[in-house]
């Protein structure tokens, strides 16, 4: 059972910068794509960024150029790097990881982040 920890959200202003971390255990990390998601009030669960297990990122138009996705395999941990936060940036930001090929997902908790002057 593949278990995902979530950190490193928080307060920030405008134009700020934040970074999320998320440990994985109980599975294979290395070969886990792993993606950060996130939730506004209200609002569905969308997409922030992806990395395949072959470093392969992708990111939605409204995040490209402040936002950067990675991975730490000797430490089973995906970052999401977060420049130049904007008030809609705030939202709860899940981690995700799947195998690909396989059905089935995984999710975190979720961390807070929250951008206010």
């Amino acid at each position: 059972q593949v278990q995902l920890v979530e950190s490193g959200g928080g307060l920030v202003q405008p134009g700020g910068s934040l970074r999320l971390s998320c440990a994985a255990s109980g599975g294979i990390f290395s070969i886990m794509s792993m993606g950060w998601y996130r939730q506004a009030p209200g609002k569905e669960r969308d997409p922030v960024a992806s990395i395949t297990s072959g470093f392969r990122t992708n990111y939605p138009d409204s995040v490209k150029g402040r936002f950067t996705i990675s991975r730490d395999n000797a430490k089973n941990t995906v970052y999401l790097q977060m420049n130049s936060l904007k008030p809609e940036d705030t939202a709860v930001y899940y981690c995700r990881a799947n195998y690909v090929g396989i059905e089935g997902d995984y999710w975190g908790q979720g961390t807070q982040v929250t951008v206010s002057s």
